[in-house]
């Protein structure tokens, strides 16, 4: 009995976890999308729109994982924090804070996603689960790298 209780913590700890990642593939799903829409520069567009996409894919494998676990529905709206952040990238776009400043404000909103998915490995996760999302959070990192380097570049422009 003690094995089964056990059992169906780490389970609402694995699903926990999984909703936090997902609320934050949300956010970076509609931020990617937003921001991108205001590129003038065609490559970070098509970039930041195909970004957006992984994000959802990401999500859904992720929600996946939480239906093979038995949870029928998955109704996440991402984060307060999250919606702050692209009213935030909105303003500064039509303030004019140009293509640096929509990448200054996806690189933060890279760093909290960095950030939720370090937190999520340090959790106790069955293999399968913390697999996917080292996989998912290497790809986040590249994407965090990109986009700093792009924003370097025209800073130096």
């Amino acid at each position: 009995m003690a094995n089964t209780l056990d059992g169906s913590a780490k389970n609402r700890e694995t699903e926990r976890v999984l909703l936090d990642v997902i609320k934050t593939l949300q956010d970076g799903q509609k931020g990617f999308a937003e921001i991108g829409e205001h590129f003038k520069d065609a490559t970070l567009k098509r970039y930041f729109l195909a970004q957006s996409l992984q994000r959802a894919n990401f999500r859904a494998e992720l929600e996946n994982e939480l239906h093979r676990d038995g949870m029928a529905d998955v109704s996440e709206s991402g984060t307060v924090a999250g919606t702050l952040h692209r009213v935030w990238a909105d303003l500064k776009a039509k303030l004019g804070g140009g293509d640096e400043g929509l990448l200054e404000t996806a690189e933060e909103g890279e760093k909290s996603a960095v950030e939720v998915y370090k937190d999520a490995l340090e959790q106790d996760l069955p293999l399968p689960v913390r697999k996917l999302l080292s996989e998912q959070q290497a790809h986040v990192l590249n994407s965090q790298d990109y986009i700093a380097r792009h924003r370097a570049e025209l800073v130096k422009a």
